[in-house]
């Protein structure tokens, strides 16, 4: 199937939005997305970016049943190891269902990989459900390691409260 891979637009968070429903749903997690496409807009399109978000789109004569055309995305942001540098965290990739297959999402991935080698990134993160097997499959694939199994490595999270709570506790100036 034809397809290009292109960085996003503002004009493509409605998309992007619809996309980041469409994966939570596939996570059963839809409750849990409270982000509009207009958050997208201003923490994705400003002078100094939370992320970086690149499109899969199809030509119109493959538009998805729904008549879409954006059918994919992969959202990354940079971050940074102590021990290693530069680093590259791919938060989703995502491609809608009836496209799968067609080497979309290898193409998202590798082209995360690509800026992020162009920025001397050593390495590209990421966190997948223990249950998700096909993409665990898919990431293992391509070189990946999970680094729960081979060091031990844990996701830790303090939610909007808990880290509202901890700030509070910070010393005064």
């Amino acid at each position: 199937m034809d397809f290009k891979i292109r960085p996003a637009r503002k004009e493509d968070c409605k998309d992007v939005s619809r996309m980041i429903m469409e994966l939570a749903v596939f996570e059963n997690m839809p409750d849990q997305v409270k982000i509009s496409h207009e958050e997208l807009e201003r923490d994705g399109f400003c002078q100094n970016p939370f992320f970086e978000c690149l499109i899969a789109e199809v030509p119109e004569e493959h538009k998805s049943k729904d008549g879409f055309t954006v059918v994919g995305y992969a959202l990354y942001f940079y971050t940074y190891s102590t021990w290693k540098g530069r680093s590259v965290y791919l938060e989703d990739l995502y491609v809608m269902p009836e496209f799968r297959g067609n080497g979309i999402g290898k193409g998202l991935l590798s082209k995360v990989a690509e800026v992020g080698k162009e920025k001397q990134c050593v390495r590209l993160n990421l966190s997948v459900l223990d249950w998700n097997t096909s993409a665990r499959e898919f990431y293992a694939a391509k070189g990946a390691q999970n680094l729960t199994e081979s060091e031990g490595w844990h996701s830790i999270r303090f939610d909007k409260l808990n880290m509202e709570n901890l700030a509070k506790e910070a010393p005064k100036d």
